[in-house]
C-alpha cells in the first residue's frame, strides 16, 4: 500500500499561548501545511493551481486537541485518505511527538475551479484512490457531551 510521507515541523515560540502550550489556532495551521504537502504529493499543489485555476476547498473538519504541545517539540504529521470519489475527498491528519498522538483532523474538501465544485482529473482521483486506507477508530465521530441531549 502506498503511503504519503509524514509533515514534520517543530512548535515554534510563538505558537505558545498563555497556559505555556501550542494554542489551538496553530493545531490547525500545522494541520493545514500537512494538507498542503498532500495536495502537492498527490499533483494538486502550486503548478496545477496555476495550470487549471483548480484547488481543494476545505468544507468540514473536525478536530480532537487530545494532549498539550510544548515549545521546541517536534511534530510529526501522518495523513490518510479515506475516500476519493468524482469531486469529493475525505482524509485525515494524526498529529504526534515522539509517536503519541496530541491532536487528530478530519476533513471533507471539494476540488474546486472557477465555476464552483467540479472532478477531479482522472489522473488525479487514481493517485488519491491508490492512497486510500481505512479509517482510524476516531474518524467519523460526531461531537457529544455526556448526557447529551440536556445539560453539559
Amino acid at each position: 500500500m502506498t503511503r504519503l510521507p509524514s509533515f514534520e515541523q517543530t512548535v515554534r515560540p510563538e505558537w505558545i499561548d498563555y497556559n505555556g502550550h501550542m494554542s489551538e489556532a496553530f493545531y490547525v495551521l500545522v494541520f493545514g501545511h500537512a494538507t498542503d504537502a498532500m495536495m502537492d504529493a498527490v499533483g494538486l499543489g502550486p503548478t496545477y493551481r496555476e495550470r487549471t485555476g483548480c484547488s481543494l476547498y476545505t468544507v468540514e473538519a473536525h478536530v480532537r486537541y487530545l494532549s498539550e504541545v510544548p515549545e521546541g517539540a517536534p511534530l510529526a504529521v501522518r495523513t490518510r485518505v479515506l475516500g476519493v470519489a468524482g469531486k469529493k475527498l475525505r482524509f485525515v491528519h494524526e498529529m504526534n511527538v515522539e509517536e503519541q498522538v496530541v491532536a487528530t483532523s478530519e476533513l471533507f474538501a471539494l476540488h474546486v475551479g472557477a465555476e464552483g465544485s467540479v472532478p477531479f482529473p482522472d489522473e488525479v482521483e487514481q493517485r488519491l484512490a491508490d492512497l486510500v486506507e481505512e479509517a482510524p477508530e476516531w474518524a467519523g465521530r460526531a461531537i457529544a457531551p455526556v448526557g447529551w441531549p440536556g445539560r453539559c
